[in-house]
């Protein structure tokens, strides 16, 4: 059996980027026999970004909401919310201090606005290290990552490697899950789907709202509706593709290719797609959100769960470094 880990912001409500190609894939994985999944709201690292804490709070229960919506089994799995277990920011210390700052200036997370340094705050200069507490704390020996997070991966595993010469082997150094049908997920405009570019679909808006959304973002050329289009260079159909089924998509791309059918109706199918093919979350989700005690029970639960690992690996690396 594989222990897997993966975590998620809770930035905002997670858009259909963030379902399709990271929380339904991790959800598939969990409902696996064979693998031991833990599964965390990274609420502390929000906190680089986020200084509000009602809207943190807020953001937390969306985030759990929706792995819960989208049919998360959290007796299955260990679910839990990152800050339940504050073994993670005691092995975070004990990290930063065996690796080089040399090494941390070369982060993403950091580099990316080092040439605006008073935007920089000393947590997110060391996320690799938290990130990589969250990884070794659970001996967890598979974490699916994307191509942006495949340096903090390597960090993690460095470190780690560094501890165990340092001191015997001790942590369990992860190996990456990566696939090659990584969903691709592009946004409004066309770019990939990011709540920093502004260009996220909400599967839990009412349909009203993603009519609008649709209607006044989603990006299309000025071919005429008479003409044929073609629906792999239309940001409308690669959407329509992910969320429908097979036959209705070939039947939207027929339909492109042959002319006299519009972006508008393109754009309604869309709509429809997104509106029928996610009601079941769409009413879990709200549900849940009302009633956040169920959230609470569940992540509570989970916690323990997961300091019960924690706990145990972290009186072993501190027996090993002398405490």
């Amino acid at each position: 059996m594989a222990r897997i880990l993966t975590g998620i912001q809770s930035t905002g409500t997670p858009h259909l980027g963030n379902i399709l190609g990271a929380i339904k894939p991790a959800i598939d994985l969990a409902n696996d026999p064979l693998n031991d999944s833990f599964l965390f709201i990274a609420d502390m690292h929000s906190l680089t970004q986020i200084k509000d804490g009602e809207r943190l709070r807020n953001n937390t229960y969306a985030v759990a909401a929706t792995w819960m919506a989208c049919g998360l089994d959290t007796s299955r799995s260990v679910f839990y919310r990152q800050s339940d277990v504050p073994e993670v920011t005691e092995l975070a210390w004990y990290l930063q201090c065996l690796f080089p700052y040399s090494r941390m200036t070369l982060a993403h997370s950091f580099k990316d606005k080092s040439e605006r340094l008073e935007d920089v705050n000393a947590g997110l200069f060391s996320y690799p290290m938290l990130m990589a507490a969250d990884i070794l704390l659970y001996n967890a020996e598979k974490v699916p990552v994307g191509k942006d997070q495949m340096q903090h991966l390597e960090m993690t595993r460095d470190v780690a490697s560094r501890f165990n010469h340092k001191f015997g082997e001790t942590l369990v150094l992860p190996e990456v899950l990566t696939s090659e049908l990584t969903m691709y997920v592009p946004g409004t405009d066309g770019g990939k789907m990011s709540k920093s570019q502004d260009n996220t679909i909400n599967i839990f808006d009412d349909a009203a709202t993603l009519k609008k959304v649709i209607n006044k973002q989603l990006v299309t050329d000025a071919t005429p509706l008479e003409d044929p289009k073609d629906p792999d260079s239309a940001v409308v159909y690669k959407l329509y593709k992910l969320v429908a089924s097979e036959s209705d998509a070939q039947e939207m791309a027929a339909a492109l290719r042959a002319g006299g059918y519009g972006w508008g109706h393109a754009k309604k199918a869309l709509v429809e797609a997104l509106v029928d093919g996610f009601a079941s979350e769409r009413t879990r989700y709200n549900e849940l959100i009302s009633n956040r005690e169920e959230i609470d029970v569940a992540l509570a639960q989970g916690a323990e769960r997961a300091r019960a690992v924690a706990s145990e690996v972290l009186s072993r690396v501190r027996g090993k470094i002398g405490y």
